[in-house]
């Protein structure tokens, strides 16, 4: 009788695969519902998974959120693509792109956190998508801070905080409608450069 000894690894890695797109799917749905402070076992409950599949594959709460971000990583590029293809203007450009990023890190409630806090930690499955936020926003930053936009002590790093901050706080309970425009024209207000104490634009 002959025996294929290979149908079972590749069997175990499809079914691996499986699992981990469908824990995926869950966790997407109940970060939705609920945030992403909701209990770990309870997407593993969902899924109809034992704890320790979930955890064989996503072993932190990080390391799930670093997958979901991931995938929406594509999307975000795109719009950054966009911005840079459709404005001229360093100013404006930046102000889209913040807008953008604001979106991307409150796409669950609760994200701002967890975000926040790997911008510290360079051993957190989250810090990869950190570094790839403050990298991009470096790129319009230093575009408008060469064209006397933004003010020059402004970092790129601290300008992707303030944007976790103010979304974070817009969730706070003292927080009501209009908290977070409010936030975030304060915030700009502190990059911004007024146009009273720009460089003029230099004439070929």
């Amino acid at each position: 009788m002959m025996v294929h000894r290979e149908a079972s690894p590749r069997k175990s890695r499809s079914d691996g695969e499986r699992n981990r797109l469908h824990i995926l799917d869950v966790a997407e749905e109940l970060f939705a519902e609920n945030g992403v402070s909701g209990a770990m076992q309870d997407i593993a409950k969902r899924a109809g998974l034992g704890p320790g599949t979930l955890y064989r594959h996503f072993p932190t709460r990080e390391s799930l959120l670093a997958a979901l971000l991931q995938a929406r990583w594509e999307e975000l590029d795109a719009r950054r693509v966009e911005i840079e293809a459709e404005h001229d203007d360093p100013l404006a450009a930046l102000e889209l792109w913040l807008t953008a990023l604001g979106d991307y890190v409150t796409v669950f409630d609760g994200l701002p956190g967890p975000l926040r806090e790997a911008l510290r930690e360079t051993t957190s499955p989250l810090a990869i998508t950190c570094e790839l936020l403050v990298e991009t926003t470096g790129q319009f930053l230093t575009a408008a801070q060469a064209a006397g936009c933004a003010r020059p002590w402004v970092r790129d790093r601290d300008l992707v905080l303030t944007v976790l901050a103010s979304e974070w706080v817009s969730d706070a309970q003292l927080a009501d409608e209009g908290s977070g425009d409010s936030l975030r024209a304060i915030v700009r207000e502190g990059w911004h450069m007024p146009p009273a104490l720009r460089n003029p634009t230099p004439t070929s």
